[in-house]
């Protein structure tokens, strides 16, 4: 790791350490990414514990930080974190993570409270969609799952680019028992979903007894150059097991 794998807004900010220094913390910065997507959260921890120690007033180390205290469900530090960020770089991009401390701090109406401040028009399209995400879990904590699927009606259900937006859709409709759309919207999440960001196939296997099979999948067999290497349905047995609902993005929704 160089370092240099970095966004170049975060090199931006490390112009005010000393150039030893900022080629330091920005190693340490990709390693603490590096270990988050490892899943080895104390190692993550280690590395940004370095970087906030090193670059504290830097608002990328404390993100760092803060990613590593939510993924480790200290929603607090988290916070706490978060809005360390927000008055250093003046910005409100991390405003769904922060809902979702609130979230899981217990504190549902300081979520909603939050994230209906002024800072949220601030937001991109997609920071907007992912604020809606955690909204929609605040209320259906409340038992409001009607104001959840209202949260969630954005004009990027209509996107071939939302899939998460897709799926929290297609599981408040269920939790509605409105089971036939709720069906669709999995289908849909399914044909959006090229990262897999979700669990909509199973969710779609349990309800509709499908297994999606990719063509490219097994032995390469003679005569298959050339076809079609999209997903195929195909109808099998229901699963077997109960398959929960994910949220990674907001870790919570």
């Amino acid at each position: 790791m160089t370092g240099k794998e970095l966004d170049r807004s975060v090199f931006q900010q490390l112009r005010t350490l000393s150039k030893e220094n900022a080629e330091g913390v920005a190693r340490h910065l990709v390693m603490v990414a590096v270990q988050l997507a490892a899943d080895d959260l104390d190692a993550a921890e280690a590395h940004a514990a370095t970087v906030v120690r090193r670059a504290g007033r830097v608002p990328a180390a404390r993100e760092a930080m803060g990613m590593v205290a939510y993924r480790k469900g200290d929603f607090a530090k988290a916070l706490a974190e978060f809005r360390t960020v927000r008055r250093l770089s003046g910005s409100s991009h991390l405003l769904a993570l922060m809902v979702d401390c609130e979230r899981g701090l217990g504190r549902h109406e300081r979520a909603l409270e939050l994230a209906a401040s002024p800072e949220a028009t601030t937001l991109t399209a997609a920071e907007r969609v992912e604020l809606a995400i955690v909204v929609a879990g605040v209320r259906r904590d409340l038992g409001q799952d009607e104001a959840a699927l209202l949260a969630l009606k954005r004009p990027e259900l209509r996107s071939a680019s939302a899939p998460r937006l897709h799926y929290a859709y297609a599981d408040t409709l269920l939790a509605l028992g409105r089971e036939d759309e709720a069906r669709e919207w999995f289908l849909r999440t399914v044909e959006t979903d090229a990262d897999l960001e979700t669990d909509a196939i199973e969710r779609l296997e349990e309800l509709e007894g499908t297994v999606i099979i990719d063509a490219l999948d097994g032995d390469d067999d003679e005569g298959t150059e050339g076809e079609d290497p999209s997903p195929v349905v195909q109808t099998e047995a229901a699963a077997d097991q109960p398959v929960t609902s994910t949220g990674e993005s907001s870790g919570r929704s």
